[in-house]
């Protein structure tokens, strides 16, 4: 594990997890996109899998099967979660589960879940997943930064600490540092690590001029 990367709100990490946690105090919220373990569901042989149709390339070693420890280690550190593909893993039950229709019902997968803790009903994020291309996608499982700003909001007032232990393209973190949030990320893949340093440097800057630029 390497020393953390700090830009200013923000610290991020490039390592394992399971050895970063142990290493971290209490946040206020987990807000993070697991690996779901579909890649044997996905994957088949070559040009015929579908992790060749839908990204180009075969399943990855990180999907391989669900970080089930990883994660009961991260929600030991939050007070509120928010936990896509939740439904790939064992949790408790759940009044409110977030919803992302991707408009696509031309294909498979419709929708993504995220599991959470709070306490309100059921709710919907529209938002056509093909609009991820102007975004600039950089990962196979990239959210969409509105969306993981929808979810932010959904988190109880106070919650000004977000951790996401499994940052990929590092959507959440680019949403924390733009809502003025403080933010913890860990990522293990080096190549993901440096695309997210400059995201998040230039989340910064958007951040900083957002509230340079407020009335007073």
């Amino acid at each position: 594990m390497s020393k953390p990367v700090i830009i200013g709100d923000a610290t991020l990490y490039l390592g394992d997890c399971r050895d970063v946690l142990p290493t971290l105090g209490k946040v206020d919220a987990v807000v993070t996109d697991p690996p779901y373990g579909l890649g044997d569901k996905l994957d088949g042989s070559g040009s015929n899998s579908e992790w060749s149709k839908l990204y180009g390339e075969g399943a990855p070693d990180w999907d391989k099967e669900p970080s089930c420890v990883a994660l009961e280690m991260a929600l030991q550190k939050g007070l509120w979660y928010i936990v896509w593909g939740g439904n790939y893993y064992i949790l408790p039950p759940s009044r409110c589960w977030l919803l992302w229709d991707k408009m696509q019902e031309h294909t498979s997968g419709h929708a993504e879940m995220a599991w959470t803790n709070l306490n309100k009903p059921v709710r919907t994020f529209r938002y056509a997943r093909v609009q991820l291309a102007s975004e600039g996608k950089v990962h196979p499982t990239q959210k969409p930064e509105p969306l993981m700003r929808w979810c932010i909001n959904h988190l109880p007032p106070g919650c000004e600490t977000i951790l996401d232990p499994f940052l990929g393209s590092w959507t959440t973190g680019v949403a924390a540092v733009q809502m003025g949030r403080k933010f913890i990320g860990i990522e293990r893949e080096p190549k993901y690590f440096e695309i997210a340093c400059k995201r998040i440097e230039d989340a910064q800057r958007q951040g900083d001029m957002f509230i340079q630029g407020a009335a007073p």
